[in-house]
């Protein structure tokens, strides 16, 4: 096993040992079982819930008392966590895993 793992080390390949393997594989499927909005802070979570109920970022600005540019950084922040382009994709993200408020 030595041996191979230099010689893929050699020819410029990365080696790892089929235990740890085994573990990363392990740990990807540990987190495909809990929906991405969970992954979201408290407080992304409850922009998140905003933003799908059809408000602006306007509109939950003043609701919460941020400015817009802090809004639109939750926006951003959230939609790169649940891999979407935009609003319309949010929310239908929304209407398929139907999260709790």
């Amino acid at each position: 096993m030595i041996i191979e793992a230099v010689r893929h080390v050699v020819s410029g390949k990365k080696y790892i040992t089929p235990a740890v393997a085994e573990m990363l594989a392990n740990e990807l499927g540990a987190h495909n079982e809990s929906p991405p909005h969970e992954t979201l802070s408290d407080r992304e979570y409850q922009i998140f819930l905003l933003l799908a109920s059809a408000k602006t970022v306007s509109e939950i600005a003043v609701a919460l008392a941020l400015s817009v540019k802090t809004i639109s950084t939750y926006r951003s922040r959230i939609l790169e966590k649940l891999h979407l382009r935009n609003n319309a994709e949010l929310m239908h993200y929304a209407i398929e895993h139907q999260p709790k408020k």
